[in-house]
């Protein structure tokens, strides 16, 4: 009965308890597209943080390179500071600065501190360590710095170099001839043309000025802090001077007597301003690095100091003879000096076999990667280099008054050379240096005096192989002449190679004699010149013709110990990206 009442089930009802399952089903699905969608979307989310991380920390790191920088514009020796306990720093002299100086960028390890980028809240920080032990011998220093965002951590490597004269090929500091060399009024002349030097007015030139022209060409950057004159010339290099006119050109399409000309050629734009560059007065804090008695962070191994006239002959087997006779102590103690010391690497002083005093010079290993300094002969009492100015002790073993009237004594004015009434030419007290010969090693040159350049001067590895010139005075190359019957003549065979930096700090880089024996085929120098006033070479048909290229090494590198301009800043030239040097914990990376 029960089932006659509800009746035989309908087809259509038996099929109605599929539904549910289908639904729970479709809704099992979606729900696991959801969770996978949602979860592929905040992993999502934490790869784009942590890419953002990752990218942050190398712009942190790099904020860490110029905040060093900074630091270096505002004092040219804080490269002394520096923490010897990180990996990078361990082989250099360093010393943590402290007090009001004290950097949260040179902490170490885990319990360390960092810099924080300006801007960031403190989300982004840094830590630097510095290596100085290249900047003695190449001007360099190194810096690796450490940038962290969250978790990420990125590391870089840059050189950093100074940026100084020899940055160009040819820098000039007066685009006049030095007064020194033709008596022309230092108060009226020694002045840039913009501030108000005297005008050259045709056929003459009121302060002596110097143009580019017969044809010159200057294959590399140039600079000069006054106004630049050019006829029949090129320039191949980047030209820059601190000549900044409110309109027109920055630079005089005249000759040396103020006519207009033609010819020039600038390969790569018209020369743009620049800030002028400063010199210095002098180049004596050189002659600080033949000091003893200095920390070890500020002089690592002491040069050579020689006194009086002294010549230098480098050969190709890294060696060098050198004859110095006033010379007792090579290197000295004290500001003045009170004491010196005669390490055998600077040779042996005195008329003894193989001596500095000797006839044939003492012989040692080239000064590799330091400098030398020629001293003029002091008289201050105390000085471990003093001769007296009279009495029976005044002159060096075999020295006579006739010795030094006849020259300096160790061979120049060579027999038979006319010499010019050029002052302090060949004095037998001067500190200066005569050099030449091929260089195997990297070395500096300096002398209170002249540089007399003897002969050429060349590499004997063009990679590896670096020299520095800096005389005080005039670098000149020495170009001896001869007189018969009121005609001149030269002494030496034609054309003269320099491989250089050469840098004449109150002076000029010039031939001797540029006017004198006619023709003598080419000079050419690779490296930089620098100087206080322009120099000639050629006058007419006599001296050298120019050719002037410059040493690409230069950008990268220095000669040791190489004199820097009054005030400087520091470039990147180089940068790397290595593997973290530290964790994000501050722990550092084997």
């Amino acid at each position: 009965m029960v089932r006659r009442m509800l009746g035989r089930p309908h087809a259509r009802d038996r099929e109605a308890g599929i539904a549910l399952p289908m639904v729970i089903g479709t809704g099992m699905v979606m729900l696991i597209l959801v969770t996978s969608a949602l979860a592929f979307s905040v992993s999502g989310l934490v790869k784009a943080s942590s890419d953002q991380n990752w990218s942050a920390a190398s712009s942190a790191a790099y904020a860490g390179v110029e905040e060093y920088e900074s630091r270096l514009a505002n004092d040219n020796a804080y490269m002394i500071y520096g923490n010897t306990a990180a990996p990078f720093s361990n082989t250099s002299a360093l010393t943590l600065p402290t007090g009001p100086q004290t950097n949260p960028a040179f902490g170490v390890g885990a319990s360390g501190t960092w810099g924080a980028v300006e801007g960031s809240g403190g989300r982004a920080t840094y830590r630097y360590e510095v290596d100085t032990s290249k900047y003695s011998s190449s001007g360099i220093l190194r810096i690796r710095s450490t940038g962290r965002v969250g978790q990420a951590t990125r590391t870089i490597v840059a050189n950093l170099k100074q940026q100084g004269f020899i940055d160009f090929l040819y820098f000039t500091d007066y685009e006049i001839e030095d007064p020194d060399q033709n008596g022309d009024d230092v108060a009226t002349c020694v002045k840039y043309a913009w501030q108000g030097r005297p005008t050259p007015t045709p056929p003459t030139s009121a302060c002596s000025d110097i143009a580019f022209g017969n044809s010159d060409v200057i294959n590399g950057p140039m600079h000069s802090n006054d106004t630049i004159r050019a006829c029949d010339a090129t320039f191949n290099g980047i030209v820059t001077t601190a000549n900044n006119p409110p309109t027109g050109l920055r630079y005089l399409k005249q000759d040396s007597n103020g006519s207009s000309c033609s010819g020039q050629v600038f390969s790569k734009g018209n020369p743009t301003y620049s800030p002028k560059v400063g010199m210095p007065q002098t180049n004596s804090e050189m002659k600080s690095e033949t000091r003893s008695d200095l920390p070890i962070a500020v002089v690592a191994m002491p040069g050579c100091l020689y006194t009086g006239p002294t010549k230098i002959t480098l050969t190709s087997d890294g060696k060098m003879t050198v004859r110095s006779p006033w010379t007792k102590k090579t290197n000295v103690a004290g500001e003045p000096a009170i004491s010196g010391t005669t390490p055998a690497r600077c040779g042996t002083p005195g008329n003894v076999t193989n001596g500095l005093a000797s006839t044939t010079g003492a012989t040692v290993d080239v000064l590799d990667r330091n400098l030398i300094f020629v001293q003029n002969v002091p008289t201050a009492a105390g000085n471990p280099n003093t001769w007296p100015a009279s009495g029976a002790d005044m002159y060096p073993a075999s020295y006579t008054n006739a010795v030094c009237a006849a020259g300096n004594g160790i061979g120049y004015p060579m027999s038979g050379e006319y010499v010019a009434s050029v002052a302090g030419s060949y004095g037998c007290r001067n500190g200066d240096l005569f050099v030449s010969g091929a260089l195997s090693g990297a070395m500096t040159l300096a002398a209170e005096n002249y540089v007399y350049v003897t002969g050429d001067i060349t590499y004997v590895s063009a990679q590896d192989d670096i020299l520095g010139l800096v005389g005080q005075n005039a670098v000149w190359v020495w170009n001896p002449v001869k007189v018969s019957g009121g005609s001149y003549s030269t002494l030496l065979g034609n054309d003269r190679t320099i491989s250089a930096a050469i840098l004449s700090v109150a002076h000029t880089f010039q031939v001797q004699n540029y006017n004198r024996g006619g023709t003598q085929g080419t000079l050419t120098v690779k490296g930089a010149i620098s100087q206080k006033f322009r120099g000639i070479v050629r006058s007419g048909s006599n001296g050298y013709t120019k050719a002037y290229l410059y040493d690409d090494r230069f950008r990268y590198i220095a000669p040791p110990k190489f004199l820097s301009p009054v005030s400087t800043t520091y470039g990147v030239n180089v940068v790397v990206e290595v593997k973290p040097a530290f964790t994000a914990a501050g722990v550092p990376i084997p």
